[in-house]
């Protein structure tokens, strides 16, 4: 019994080992074995064996860098493995969908998009479910999970609601290529602030705050890397909080919702024009008038001052190092940015004004909901169940 016992601890401390050394290069593409040496405060021997041992699992190879002309052999750069274990990345927006199939380091192996064939979900599901399925078809075990981000509340993998879809309780399951796939979901605000604080313009950061708009407005608090999305998965809805107008009504059933305040439904009320069918465009079109419309411009800047009055509000209650901004929002404070931050630093308590949380451009732009969909699959994938799973399957 003892022996087993002390089998078992060998063998979970080589799996962590392992395991470290597998995010590292995950988090860092091209980092080289020495690099996560030093990182991993692992000795130079140590790195050898764990990487044969990854090696030889296929999750990882070493490939060297193009010669410079320099003096010295480059060290080569810690990569994925070419059979290697890969996720399947789909982002639902208002209008469109995109599908990607991503390895580790998160470099995107193949890759789709399209719009919406019709308002209703059904057929978009199952435009995405032949996508996932195909992917599943071409690479069969290497897909080892499937990853939604969606323009709407989530609970688990079912569409709470999605107002500018107009989509209710729709449950996500039909896009899980084969039995035993992990599927997992999660709002494409969440997820790109996921992506953000990874790969993004909040890497680095150990608590980052991200807002997105888009129709209204969403987003999340990162903590040490990961998201906090509370206990359903349907926090970070920002949007619906009291920052609006207490006497406009939300599609969510609360009143006052920020959402109203900040979108293209808020500069079409501002011009004295009816509520547009396509938020998103109308939106657009205002922002573009506003170079040359001075009545575009007080619309945009209204939006931009609601903006940033509940983005100091939020960091006045989360205490972010940074603010990461997607979608609308970095045109809002491209078009408006003295409104924006005037407004913003309004809204913090005083001790934080001279050194505020700066409000930071998205650095991944359209495509950070799929790139954190990525992410949030190889959160699974690189765990110890991912990884003895991975490994049960190359045995």
């Amino acid at each position: 019994m003892q022996k087993t016992t002390a089998a078992h601890r060998a063998r979970t401390l080589r799996s962590q080992g392992a395991l470290a050394l597998l995010r590292h290069a995950h988090a860092h593409p091209a980092a080289t074995r020495a690099d996560a040496a030093r990182a991993l405060g692992l000795s130079s021997g140590s790195a050898t064996e764990i990487t044969a041992r990854l090696k030889a699992l296929r999750l990882i190879d070493e490939t060297a860098p193009p010669q410079t002309g320099g003096r010295g052999r480059p060290s080569p750069a810690l990569t994925a493995h070419p059979r290697g274990p890969l996720v399947c990345a789909v982002s639902i927006g208002h209008e469109g969908w995109r599908t990607a199939t991503v390895e580790i380091g998160g470099r995107t192996v193949e890759q789709d998009s399209g719009r919406h064939p019709g308002p209703r979900p059904g057929p978009v599901l199952d435009v995405l479910r032949a996508r996932t399925a195909a992917a599943y078809a071409r690479h069969r075990h290497r897909i080892r999970a499937v990853s939604v981000a969606v323009a709407g509340t989530m609970r688990g993998t079912t569409i709470v609601q999605a107002s500018g879809l107009n989509w209710y309780g729709v449950d996500l399951e039909p896009l899980r290529p084969a039995p035993g796939t992990p599927l997992l979901a999660g709002n494409d605000a969440s997820m790109a602030g996921l992506a953000e604080a990874r790969r993004g313009a909040a890497a680095g950061t150990r608590v980052s705050l991200h807002l997105t708009v888009e129709v209204g407005v969403g987003g999340v608090l990162i903590v040490d890397g990961g998201p906090v999305y509370g206990a359903t998965g349907a926090g970070g809805e920002f949007g619906h909080m009291p920052f609006g107008d207490p006497e406009l009504e939300c599609p969510c059933g609360a009143r006052g919702c920020w959402d109203l305040a900040v979108d293209g439904r808020a500069m079409a009320r501002a011009l004295g024009r009816p509520e547009p069918r396509d938020p998103r465009t109308a939106a657009e079109q205002i922002i573009t008038a506003a170079r040359t419309d001075p009545d575009a411009r007080a619309a945009v800047g209204a939006a931009a001052r609601a903006l940033g009055r509940g983005a100091g509000a939020l960091v006045n209650a989360l205490d972010p190092e940074l603010v990461s901004l997607s979608g609308l929002a970095t045109e809002l404070i491209e078009t408006a940015p003295e409104e924006l931050r005037a407004a913003y630093t309004a809204a913090l308590m005083r001790f934080r004004r001279a050194d505020p949380p700066p409000l930071a451009p998205s650095a991944l732009g359209p495509a950070s909901p799929l790139v954190g969909a990525a992410e949030a699959a190889f959160d699974l994938v690189l765990s110890d169940a991912g990884f003895e799973s991975w490994s049960e399957a190359e045995r």
